[in-house]
Parts: structure tokens; sequence; C-alpha cells
């Protein structure tokens, strides 16, 4: 058996079946993309897993040595706990074993009378310390942190005080450094911005466990697994590969299996053509040749399968009332600030009539201001901004605060449309899937990807020509975001999305804009091309500042820097690897029978261990920080 076995499983909330005869196997070094349109069951299927909650039939058995690791169970509860020291509670029990430690080392000072069983615990316990991680613990916690985007100064801050993208990369990161050999990952890329995903990138990637994720993120989808488990109608299917490998294969299964129920009709239709003829000529002979016939068509009917029909997704198209000028938007020296901080400044911005224009960077920059800014919401500090002739701005909000939770469906559709029908409005969200009595559902009971498909429906009936999108396939399912992609791309006005969902910009985006804190920085194409020209982040630290060489100045530059850094590089490994070579021989000296009962020798060697631990630990901080930098 592998890590889990799960047979047989059936789950159902009331009337409601969510899937049955769910059966699977997880093998070590599985990465699996679990996938389906949203309410499909696949957070029930990652809770029963965890034995949040059980299957109503089937058996879900964990290996011996299967730990799991499932980011929703890492709360964090202490408030007034820094984001460091929230992190370090994955480490407890070797923290506890430091302390531990220390204590044996005051008393050993103090030549007791045990002190032979003391030194015998101490060199078992200081084992356990090392095999288990206890060495380098507290630099895996800080570098997993600054990994998920987090600053230095951030790393102190107590948790009351950080925002919720910042408490959900805290619970990212105690999964991550849990242990556990199968994690179970939940849209894991929320609140993540691009720079944060490419490092879970890296790590899921190289990650030597199994882990199952739930993500409507394409391009990260493609990126980390080898194996995708669909959930539809209420059935699991497994796909070898990755999410483009999946939807290949079912494209191929799907025409399969058309053409196979196309063609046994076809067949059950010729033989019943036959078996009516023979029983016209109502000969004896021809009597039973039509009932020989009859048990044919009787066998194809029973293994006649219909193909199952494909989950009903949005499908829709933005139109525009007019065309707009040729210019559309220009800003310049746009900045903007609150409370004596800096959010932007230097924008410099120039759109015209039919580009697809994207903005991204990291969480915090200002890319959702800029919007707000543009649309007259915030005033900016300095700077123009002008709108070109003819321009009718539409905008969607990825908080979905301009929805109004006390009213119904329909009445949030026709307060602002008042001049359509009513069999126009209902027309109207049917398809965005809003049928029968949903559309009289509050708003306020609405999922995230029911407000979503809102606040869409809203978008399309408005018809203007510039569209401004604050990361619109947050809360969408797959099929949804493949259909917004769909509108977006036949879209004939002009667009302004803030996104960091790479497979939508690759898809779409003619243009990039990229903040960081001088300003903004253009790169023409699409995502792909912005990693084949955006700059060297090493280049773009503190440590390394420069004013715009030319491309072979740059270049050198950059050579010379990395070599500089790869050498240091060495250094550190040499060194921890000297140090580590000297505290396996000051342990095994320890250990040894004479100097086990010496409390002298014994003291002078347990200091020594503990001072070239402090120098290991030192040293792998600054690997760590180092090597991170040289990856990226």
């Amino acid at each position: 058996m592998g890590l889990l076995n799960a047979s047989n499983l059936t789950k159902s909330f009331g009337t409601d079946e969510i899937f049955s005869g769910v059966s699977f196997e997880i093998q070590e070094n599985d990465h699996i993309g679990l996938v389906g349109v949203n309410g499909c069951g696949k957070t029930t299927l990652l809770k029963l897993l965890t034995g949040e909650i059980y299957p109503d039939n089937g058996n879900i058995i964990k290996s011996n040595k299967t730990k799991l690791g499932y980011m929703e169970q890492h709360v964090c509860r202490d408030l007034d706990k820094s984001a460091y020291n929230e992190v370090l509670t994955v480490f407890a029990d070797l923290l506890q074993l430091e302390k531990d430690l220390e204590e044996i080392n005051i008393k050993l000072q103090t030549k007791p009378k045990n002190i032979d069983s003391l030194i015998q615990k101490q060199v078992s316990m200081n084992e356990h310390y090392v095999n288990n991680g206890g060495l380098t613990c507290k630099s895996r916690a800080k570098s997993t942190l600054l990994g998920l985007g987090f600053k230095e100064s951030e790393l102190g801050m107590p948790i009351a005080y950080l925002s919720g993208g910042q408490k959900a990369k805290l619970q990212l990161a105690k999964m991550l450094l849990s242990g556990a050999n199968l994690l179970l990952l939940d849209e894991p890329t929320n609140h993540l911005d691009i720079d944060s995903i490419e490092w879970l990138e890296d790590f899921l990637r190289t990650y030597t466990g199994s882990f199952v994720v739930i993500s409507h993120d394409r391009y990260f989808l493609d990126k980390i697994t080898n194996q995708t488990f669909e959930i539809e109608n209420q059935k699991l299917t497994l796909f070898k590969g990755n999410y483009s490998d999946y939807i290949s294969q079912k494209a191929e299964n799907n025409l399969s299996a058309q053409r196979k129920y196309d063609n046994t009709i076809k067949e059950i239709s010729r033989i019943e053509h036959i078996v009516t003829q023979q029983k016209q000529w109502n000969r004896e002979k021809s009597i039973k040749k039509a009932e020989s016939k009859q048990k044919v068509i009787d066998r194809l009917e029973k293994t006649l399968e219909k193909p199952d029909a494909e989950p009903e997704t949005i499908n829709f198209n933005f139109d525009i009332n007019r065309r707009s000028g040729n210019d559309v938007l220009t800003t310049e020296n746009l900045s903007l600030g609150f409370e004596h901080k800096r959010l932007f400044q230097n924008v410099n911005l120039e759109i015209h009539r039919g580009e697809r224009v994207f903005l991204i960077g990291p969480n915090g920059c200002g890319k959702t201001s800029l919007l707000k800014t543009l649309l007259g919401i915030y005033s900016p500090d300095n700077g123009n901004i002008r709108f070109g002739a003819g321009v009718e701005t539409g905008y969607y909000d990825q908080i979905q605060a301009n929805l109004s939770p006390e009213k119904t469906v329909i009445d949030e559709i026709w307060d602002c449309y008042p001049k359509m029908t009513q069999t126009e409005v209902r027309n109207a969200l049917a398809v965005f899937l809003f049928k029968g009595d949903d559309v009289f559902k509050s708003v306020s009971v609405l999922s995230g990807g029911e407000r979503a498909r809102v606040l869409l429906l809203r978008l399309m009936l408005s018809r203007a020509n510039f569209l401004l999108l604050d990361e619109p396939t947050n809360h969408l399912d797959i099929g949804s975001c493949e259909a917004l992609e769909s509108a977006l791309r036949s879209y004939k006005g002009t667009l302004l999305i803030v996104s960091h969902d790479r497979y939508l910009i690759n898809k779409i985006a003619d243009k990039i804009y990229c903040f960081d804190e001088s300003g903004v920085e253009q790169y023409i194409g699409n995502y792909d091309n912005y990693i084949e020209h955006r700059p060297s982040k090493i280049l773009n630290s503190e440590n390394y500042n420069h004013k715009k060489p030319n491309d072979y100045k740059i270049q050198k530059e950059k050579q010379a820097y990395i070599r500089k850094k790869k050498a240091k590089l060495r250094h550190y490994e040499s060194e921890i690897e000297e140090i580590e070579t000297k505290l396996s021989e000051l342990e095994t000296e320890l250990s040894s029978p004479n100097n086990a009962s010496d409390y002298e020798a014994a003291m002078k060697i347990t200091k020594k261990i503990t001072k070239l631990k402090e120098e290991n630990d030192e040293l792998f901080i600054r690997w760590s920080e180092l090597a991170e930098k040289l990856d990226k």
C-alpha cells in the first residue's frame, strides 16, 4: 500500500449526493491536482481524508508512515504572537528539547551525583535534536516566511496587525514546515502575489513527499502536478499528467465515448430496420432471424452508455455601446499615499484602443488603489490622468464591495438596469447559471463564485468600452475562468486588468506594466515574454543598485555579481561541512566511556558543541538567504 488508500467513498448532505463510488490510491511522490466545478465536492473530499468529516460509505486507510498536513488545521489563535514565533510553533517539540538540553547543561555544571546518567541523557537528547532538524529549524522558518513574501521587518509583527493574505501565508508556512509527507492544499495560491506563487511552485515541484492540491490556477497546476483527479457528475476520474495533459486526455476520451455511442445507436437503428423488414415477411425463417437480431439489439442496449453531459458553465460575451477614440488612457507621474505611507509614484501609463494591458506586482504595492484612483474613487497626491474621447469605463471589484447584501440576485441586476423587462433580466441571469428560484436568493447568502458571476453579468450589461478588472478570476472555478478568458479575447474594447493568474495573462496580454517602488516598467507581450525580459531580481536588490546601464554592462555586472555570490555560497557550504564534521567528532568523543565518566571533560566538550551549533545556525541562515537569491 502507498501513503493512503480510499475505496468506494460516498458522501451526501441531506438529499444532495456529492459523489459516490470514489476510489483511488496515493503513492509516494504523487503530485496530484484535484479539479472540478465549484460545489462538486473537492473540499469535502479533502476533509474526508483528514477525518474532519466521515463518509457515508467506503473506507480510507492511511499507512503508518503517513503524516498529513492540511492548511486549514493550522489556525493562528494567539494574535499577540509574532509571525516568526507563530511559525516556530511547528517546531515546539524541538524547541522544548533545546530548553531541556540547556537545563541539563546547567545541572552538569553543579557536578550532581547522577552525572553519568545525565550525560547519557544529554547525548541521547542531542542526537534526537540534531537528527530531527533542530540545528536548522529556526533558519528554515525564517527562509520560508521570506520566500512567501514577508519582509524582515514584518517577521516580528503581531499576527493581529497582519492582513488576511499574510495570515493565510502563515498557515501555509506552518503546513510546509510541519514535516508532513502528504500535504492537502485547498486553493493555496489565493492571496499570494506572483513572486510568492513562484516560490511555492519551486517548493512543491521539488517536494519529495506527496500532495493533493485544489486550485483554479491552471499555470500553477501545469508546473507542479504529475496526476490529475477530476470530480464530475458525482464521479472521480484519474488522469496521468498535469492540467494540460488532463485537458487533452479528457477531450480524447469524450470524443471516443461519443463516437462509440453514436456508432452503437446507428448499429441498433440498422438492425431494428432489419427486424422490422423480417417481421413484415411473416415467414418462419424470417421470424427466427428477427428474434435473433432482436437479441443482438438487447445486448447492444445493455452495453450502451450515453456520455456524461458536460457540467453547465457560463458562456457569454462582452459587447460595447460605441468605439472610443484611439487614445484611451494616459497618466503622467501619478502618485498616491495614505497616512505618510507612499503606495506608488511615477506611474506613467499609455493605453490605446483595443489593447489588453495587465498590471502585476507584489501585494500591497498599490495596484487596486491605482484602479480606484483612475476611477476617481481616490484622489492622487500628484500627477495627471487623461481619458480619451468616448471612453466609457466598467469596473470589476475583487472584494465585491459594490454588491448590496440585502438585495436579491434579480433586484441587484434590475436596479442597475431598470429599463430591462423581467424576462430580459431572467434570461441574462440564466446565462450566468441563476435559474428558477435561484434568482430570488439574497446576495448575502451567495458564495464567492456566485457573487463573482453577478458582478460579471452587471459588467457585461454595461457595454462599456474600457474595462478595469481587479483579480477577475478569483472565486471562479476553472470552467468559469475559461469562459471569462474567451469573453475577454473576443472583446472589442480596451482592457486594464490586475491579476496574478499567469495562464490568463499568457492567453490575453499584449502589454504588461510591472509595479515596483520607483514606478512601473512596461513589457510588450504576454507573461512568458515578461519572464524572458524582466531584470534579474538580484540586480534590483538593495545591495546592488544601478542606473540603467547598457545591456552589455548589465550582463557583465550580473555575471560578476553571481560569480562572487556563488563563491561566497561555496565558502559557506565548506564552513558548514567542516563544522558538522567537528560536531560529529565531538559527539562521538562525548559518548566515549572515558569522557562519559569524566565530568570536566564532558563539560568542555558540551560547551564546544553548543558554540559550534550556534555558529552553524548563523552560517545556515546566511547560506539559505544567499541560495534563495541565487535561485531567483
